[in-house]
């Protein structure tokens, strides 16, 4: 099994610990692009025009700046540092040691500025979103794409994949036809009619993946299995599951919320 998570906007930043070791996060051939994005991205901070190249509001200009500093920035854990309503409702931080385990082999979260990394990769908070056309790297999408599938598409061949991911980051990396490709989605139902909420939908997709973490069966290896895992949690944290036929490569496995 393999669970795609988007990183969240907002990081808690780390008061203290180790510098950012570029070599030492997973996925080592994409070390030279990591580089590459974060030489870039921290000349771009430091211009006057940050917050429009970036693409976020001035309100957030100290953590524009704040990217400066990443190469001597303290450290913490990925699944420390994401801190966004997925992130929230996953606990990454929190499992067991043997869902820990399993969340290091079994979680990628996907970056604009890292390609991907496991929960345990110690890195800083940043801001960087993959839709960010970056001065000197382009289309981060476009050039994370090759990259990432160099290093992704063989762990995901002929495996379950899980993908929890927004569609900004889905345009980065799609698994290979030999990978079983399911796609999560949410809906709200109130008063019988449907409607995509963004809020329930992230909340929802990381009730999803701690269960999945935690659970003390063995993780699921096809969509049915996953469905059936997913189905657990009827009654208690949503009001149905339906998995979708195959399109474009992948089935919808769709989470009905209260």
């Amino acid at each position: 099994m393999l669970v795609l998570l988007p990183p969240s906007e907002g990081k808690t930043a780390p008061l203290a610990g180790a510098s950012l070791d570029v070599a030492d996060l997973s996925s080592p051939g994409l070390g030279p692009m990591r580089e590459k994005v974060l030489d870039a991205l921290i000349d771009v901070s430091a211009r006057p025009d940050a917050v429009t190249i970036l693409g976020v509001g001035a309100s957030i200009a100290a953590e524009v700046a704040r990217n400066s500093g990443l190469r001597s920035a303290p450290t913490a854990r990925a699944d420390r540092v994401y801190s966004g309503v997925l992130f929230a409702a996953a606990g990454l931080s929190g499992l067991t040691p043997v869902a820990r385990a399993r969340a290091e082999e079994s979680v990628r979260i996907f970056s604009g500025l890292w390609g991907v990394t496991t929960p345990g990769d110690r890195i800083p908070a940043y801001r960087l979103s993959m839709a960010t056309d970056l001065p000197g790297i382009g289309p981060l999408a476009a050039a994370w794409r090759d990259e990432l599938a160099a290093v992704l598409d063989t762990r995901s061949d002929g495996d379950l994949v899980v993908d929890c991911r927004s569609a900004t980051y889905l345009s980065a990396w799609r698994p290979p036809r030999g990978a079983t490709w399911v796609q999560v989605r949410v809906v709200r139902e109130l008063a019988g009619v449907r409607s995509v909420v963004s809020h329930n939908a992230k909340h929802a997709r990381g009730v999803l993946t701690r269960h999945l973490l935690a659970r003390r069966r063995s993780s699921p290896v096809d969509a049915d299995g996953l469905a059936a895992a997913a189905s657990e949690l009827i009654g208690e944290k949503w009001v149905a599951v339906e998995l979708g036929p195959v399109g474009r490569g992948a089935r919808v496995l769709t989470l009905v919320v209260h």
